[in-house]
């Protein structure tokens, strides 16, 4: 597999859907730095794997989430080293019975698929529907890696750039949480 890490958008943008073209404009516009791996849907680790070291980046998992009664939505951010515990998350969040919310929410608040989840989707949440979690250790990284919209790309950025000027751009804010590594 070729993973050639680009500097910014693609030259060419036929055939890209236009919520990944969006994610380039908002990241042009606001005066991100960032780098591009394009590449096929990752289904397995070795992929995955590759592509974390094409990005030489902090690369998240990316978990979209809700309550019991799909109230509150929550997208959290951890590195792929750690797993998600529901009692150890919701103890730090005041929120009882977190689970995986369904893609439908995905969908509507954040205009991506199972697979695409990523900080980038924020920018579709106008409604400010979902609370931003980020395990402490992706702060501490220079880079983090994610997918802008769409799991046919993977974007690198500094961490400092996604948290001090896009998630603020967005109006969101976000929660540094502590989860234990796997």
């Amino acid at each position: 597999m070729n993973l050639t890490l680009h500097c910014g958008r693609p030259e060419d943008t036929s055939g890209r859907l236009p919520k990944e073209i969006r994610v380039y404009d908002l990241l042009d516009r606001l005066g991100i730095h960032y780098d591009r791996v394009d590449h096929e849907a990752a289904m397995n680790m070795e992929v995955c794997r590759a592509i974390d070291e094409a990005l030489q980046a902090t690369i998240c998992k990316n978990l979209f989430l809700c309550n019991r009664q799909k109230t509150q939505f929550y997208l959290l951010m951890i590195p792929d080293n750690k797993v998600f515990r529901t009692k150890e998350l919701s103890a730090q969040i005041g929120s009882a019975r977190l689970s995986f919310a369904d893609a439908e929410y995905m969908e509507k608040y954040l205009d991506i698929t199972p697979g695409s989840v990523s900080v980038m989707g924020l920018m579709n949440d106008t409604g400010h529907h979902v609370r931003l979690l980020v395990d402490e250790e992706v702060l501490q990284g220079e880079f983090v890696g994610c997918h802008p919209c769409i799991n046919t790309s993977s974007i690198r950025l500094r961490t400092k750039d996604v948290f001090e000027i896009f998630v603020p751009y967005t109006g969101h804010d976000f929660t540094a949480v502590r989860l234990l590594q796997a």
